[in-house]
């Protein structure tokens, strides 16, 4: 029997829930809507979904803190894309260092939403493969940081663990991945969010400046993520895959 994609759409908005609903039902794919965390984590503890669908502006547990849960348990494989009602690039950047696959500022057409949710789907079960955790876990080494791929943390010279977020995970392996190659922001935007750079989206940017943080880089002389002016940026030193950690 063929697989047909389930959605949970979490939103307290009754007519955006049932609009999204039904329109996604009538372009082929399952869906269940919830009104909060508390019927979300319900539904989940029976039911796997393919993508959750997640407001952020909701009473109680806004969906940033549901997004952050949902990151640190079971589910954190699952595929998120974000509502948000504000055109405010920090909430979109917040969103991703919590871990979102995307985002789409209300009002939105569900046209757009429906083209998202596919590509989103595609691209965590497609493209890039490299950004798929596999069953055969690896530890990525690269000066004093080695980065487990299983668990998506760091671990430094004296084995300490320092956790990332997943929009910050899935820029660190996009830079581990093609080490010593200059990369121009579109190409992390769509390496690491799956679609195209928006013309003034500073995000990469944010996340870069993040990540340095996690890696102790300093940004003014930074010895691993390299800024190349007009170009975009480069992760200087190189890369050692070694076996499964222990």
């Amino acid at each position: 029997m063929e697989h047909v994609d389930h959605i949970l759409i979490v939103d307290d908005d009754r007519e955006i829930r049932e609009l999204v609903g039904n329109y996604l039902k009538k372009n082929g794919l399952r869906t269940t809507v919830v009104a909060d965390g508390r019927q979300m984590r319900a539904f989940l503890e029976s039911t796997p979904v393919d993508l959750i669908v997640l407001d952020i502006m909701m009473p109680g547990d806004d969906g940033l803190l549901l997004c952050r849960e949902l990151r640190a348990g079971k589910h954190k494989a699952t595929p998120v894309l974000m509502l948000t009602a504000r055109n405010d690039e920090t909430d979109r950047i917040i969103g991703l260092e919590m871990g979102a696959d995307d985002y789409l500022v209300k009002p939105f057409a569900a046209r757009e939403l429906l083209a998202r949710i596919n590509a989103v789907l595609r691209r965590t079960r497609m493209l890039p493969p490299n950004l798929v955790v596999t069953e055969s876990s690896r530890l990525l080494a690269f000066g004093r940081w080695r980065l487990d791929t299983s668990a998506r943390h760091l671990l430094d010279s004296d084995d300490t663990m320092v956790a990332l977020s997943g929009a910050e995970y899935r820029l660190l392996r996009v830079f581990l991945d093609h080490p010593q190659r200059v990369l121009n922001r579109d190409q992390l935007l769509n390496l690491t969010q799956g679609r195209d750079a928006d013309l003034f989206d500073r995000s990469i940017d944010l996340l870069v400046s993040r990540l340095r943080q996690r890696l102790l880089d300093d940004a003014r002389e930074p010895a691993y993520i390299k800024t190349v002016r007009s170009e975009g940026y480069v992760f200087s030193l190189p890369v050692e895959v070694l076996g499964a950690p222990s």
